[in-house]
């Protein structure tokens, strides 16, 4: 650890071990995975929080693999049934296909496309629910593109959804790229939906892609658990002063009030305690750019009165 900062002088080994580590994980092979948490223990800080936690998980996994040492395996069990095995070797990788097909999300997905579906009606019910799922899959290819675990998104009919990831020892700026990348996605998404409304006249296309749009918006407000308060951390004062300045000036150009309310979540942000001493330039244009595409969508997608049921 820097003595100055306190930030993690190996964060990005780190990163690549706990990836390793929790990839192992997921195949059954808890020795190994141990063998590289105990790796990566050596790289931090005693005392510090992120070694807290590797101990104990390396002590579980101890655990874990003493006990897998202890059964005997289902494939020797099998091979006694003869005729029979390929059926229940077959049977156990079933755990492998709801590993994939993971069942909380097809369930939860399901849920809200019909909350939406029952609200809205078929088209838009499902169109939005698509939306939001693109959204959310932003986060989540993000993710996964690092090398990162990452769960698949969970459905709150109603309220939103989530992706839930393992970030120990991922820097900052990492942190907050996962979280425009959800806003991104979903302004892809809108983007094509006003293409399309533009091709086609339906103005339920129209409809989606505003919709789509402002809540995209609404979510880079830079408070709580928004996506946009997730991304504001890395910034300093200067770069979250030319943000609601840019917000400002997007009001009054697209002529949209969502814009205010973003503006005013960072005139909040300037005076918080939270702000970094090293700038992020990245970060900055990176949710710049998001807010702009999503403002020229608001802008040049009409909406429509009796769109909606």
């Amino acid at each position: 650890m820097c003595d100055q900062c306190h930030a993690l002088l190996h964060s990005q080994t780190l990163e690549q071990l706990s990836a390793g580590a929790r990839l192992l994980e997921e195949q059954g092979q808890p020795a190994k995975a141990r063998a590289i948490w105990e790796q990566a223990l050596q790289l931090l800080p005693p005392e510090s929080v992120q070694a807290d936690w590797v101990r104990k998980r390396a002590a579980m996994l101890a655990l874990t693999g003493n006990e897998s040492e202890a059964k005997e395996s289902p494939h020797k069990w099998a091979k006694r049934l003869g005729p029979l095995a390929p059926l229940l070797i077959a049977l156990t990788k079933l755990k492998v296909l709801f590993a994939l097909f993971q069942l909380k999300f097809l369930l939860t997905l399901g849920a809200f496309v019909a909350f939406y579906w029952a609200m809205f009606g078929a088209k838009f019910g499902v169109g939005f629910a698509a939306m939001i799922l693109i959204h959310e899959m932003g986060h989540y290819v993000d993710v996964k593109r690092r090398g990162l675990p990452a769960d698949m998104p969970v459905f709150l009919p109603g309220l939103g959804a989530y992706v839930r990831w393992h970030a120990l020892g991922v820097a900052d700026e990492v942190r907050a790229a996962v979280s425009l990348a959800g806003p991104l996605a979903g302004a892809l998404a809108a983007g094509v939906c006003a293409l399309v409304w533009w091709k086609t006249g339906n103005d339920i296309w129209a409809a989606l892609a505003r919709a789509g749009a402002w809540l995209n918006v609404l979510n880079l407000t830079p408070i709580w658990v928004l996506d946009g308060g997730q991304s504001v951390s890395v910034l300093n004062k200067n770069e979250r002063m030319i943000l609601m300045t840019a917000c400002l000036i997007l009001w009054l150009l697209m002529d949209e009030k969502i814009f205010f309310l973003v503006a005013a979540g960072f005139g909040w942000r300037i005076f918080t305690k939270d702000i970094p001493s090293n700038p992020s330039p990245s970060t900055t244009a990176y949710f710049a750019a998001v807010l702009i595409a999503l403002g020229i969508i608001l802008r040049f997608t009409p909406y429509r009165q009796g769109a909606l049921p």
